[in-house]
């Protein structure tokens, strides 16, 4: 097929454009802007446009199929070309329904999770020999992709994401994919910019459960209530689906990661923290549902470490006691659990967290009041937004008291440039202590390594 992607320098387009050459198709791309790591991927397989930009030429009536990006947007003068010359214009979501149409579909779906989750399956099921399409939200180790289709393959692993499918396409992508097996982590409202209430949001996932296949098989978090409700709700519909419940494991943890008992002996984890101990047990009862055995589940996942950005260890040093983690945490159910991982997983330690406002929701000012109490774990708390990016997202400029206000801390630090926000930074100390950074963003391109500095006694 010839097939070209408007907006390939995304994260998940970028990779679909690989993974689309990989397999044997003709494949051109073109970005208004495009950063690393897609430029340096994009280049390396000699897909990376000779120039950024939008350019009607790149359009042609032999194309088969347009691939939109959610960047761009509703007058991009390639899609208007593609429109003009009535070329298939697909979002990816549409795209992959129709390249794993012949295939049984694994999805996981949820509010928080799903990167994490959806590389649990992966990793067990290729441990096992399972090989599987995929396409989940982060790089993970062992894997060149994070898109890959493969005719040889039975199942597809999806990372089902409910934001919307491309400008022309307001359906979450997850309505696209059809699950014969999914699993359902979470619910808490987001993308307020598209789902401005809360019922709104949550209906999303409603809508989702009626699209499960024929006797196929949902996994759900029962210590979740907005995922209780839903199942309630659709449960009676669907008598034919296979609705498995699952809940945190026994847990403790070591100085390795934890242990985790499934009723019987505790086996050793690199993993930490109550949440990912919950998303583990969701992993084991899909992944059982696809075949796979639990004790194999258990021994392949001895060696997971995690996806790129979730609690990814950025620095340690044993002999000063210092660790600094990455997380890709952004919403308030997500900042709580991580910041509660950390804490309990280095109860002698003080513990800095440090959180970026840089989605659309978090930096609206009818969502942020979500944020109440979201940073009341860490030992010291700081908030950093740029109101550059503020104004970029056209929304209202924020007041760093009102901010502070809505996250109910008295002692919140509150940051609004990538000046004061390095040297915050050096400030933490860098003995006895851990270092939280947690942000979708890059933290405005700041130098995200503490200066060395003694413990506070």
């Amino acid at each position: 097929m010839r097939i070209h992607l408007i907006a390939v320098g995304g994260s998940a387009m970028h990779n679909f454009a690989l993974a689309l050459a990989h397999a044997g198709h003709h494949v051109t791309g073109s970005d208004d802007q495009i950063f690393e790591p897609s430029r340096g991927r994009l280049k390396k397989a000699g897909l990376l446009p000779a120039e950024e930009g939008w350019h009607p030429s790149n359009i042609s009536p032999d194309l088969d199929v347009v691939i939109l990006g959610m960047h761009a947007r509703k007058d991009n003068p390639e899609l208007l070309r593609a429109q003009e010359l009535e070329l298939t214009i697909q979002s990816y979501p549409e795209f992959l329904r129709f390249a794993t149409k012949q295939k049984k579909r694994m999805v996981v779906a949820g509010s928080h999770g799903k990167t994490t989750v959806t590389s649990m399956v992966l990793h067990a099921l290729h441990g096992a020999g399972m090989k599987t399409d995929l396409m989940v939200g982060a790089q993970l180790e062992g894997f060149d992709r994070m898109v890959d289709l493969d005719d040889r393959h039975e199942w597809a692993v999806i990372e089902g994401d409910e934001y919307l499918s491309s400008p022309i396409d307001r359906r979450p992508k997850f309505l696209w994919y059809g699950p014969h097996v999914t699993i359902l982590t979470g619910i808490a409202w987001d993308h307020v910019n598209v789902f401005p209430t809360e019922e709104h949001y949550v209906s999303q996932f409603s809508a989702y459960l009626r699209t499960v296949q024929t006797e196929g098989v949902v996994v759900y978090c029962e210590e979740d209530a907005k995922v209780c409700d839903v199942v309630a709700e659709v449960k009676p519909e669907r008598p034919d689906i296979d609705w498995i419940p699952y809940r945190t494991p026994e847990h403790r943890p070591t100085s390795e990661g934890s242990k985790v008992s499934w009723g019987g002996d505790f086996l050793d984890m690199k993993l930490l923290g109550a949440h990912n101990m919950q998303n583990l047990a969701a992993a084991r009862q899909a992944c059982h549902a696809m075949g796979l055995s639990h004790e194999a589940f258990d021994r392949n996942m001895a060696s997971f470490t995690g996806a790129a950005r979730r609690l990814e260890v950025a620095e340690n040093d044993d002999n000063r006691a210092f660790t600094a983690f990455r997380d890709f945490a952004h919403a308030p159910s997500k900042l709580r659990a991580t910041q509660a991982s950390v804490v309990g997983q280095f109860p002698d330690r003080e513990v800095t967290a440090v959180f970026e406002l840089h989605t659309f929701s978090s930096l609206n000012k009818s969502f942020l009041p979500q944020y109440e109490a979201a940073m009341d774990a860490a030992d010291k708390a700081v908030v950093f937004f740029d109101p550059d990016v503020v104004a970029h997202k056209r929304l209202p400029q924020l007041d760093a008291g009102f901010v502070k206000g809505c996250f109910g801390r008295e002692d919140l630090e509150v940051v609004t440039s990538v000046q004061a926000l390095e040297a915050r930074l050096a400030e933490v100390p860098s003995q006895n202590h851990v270092l939280l950074l947690m942000s979708s963003g890059r933290f405005g391109g700041a130098n995200l390594s503490p200066t060395p500095r003694p413990a506070t006694s």
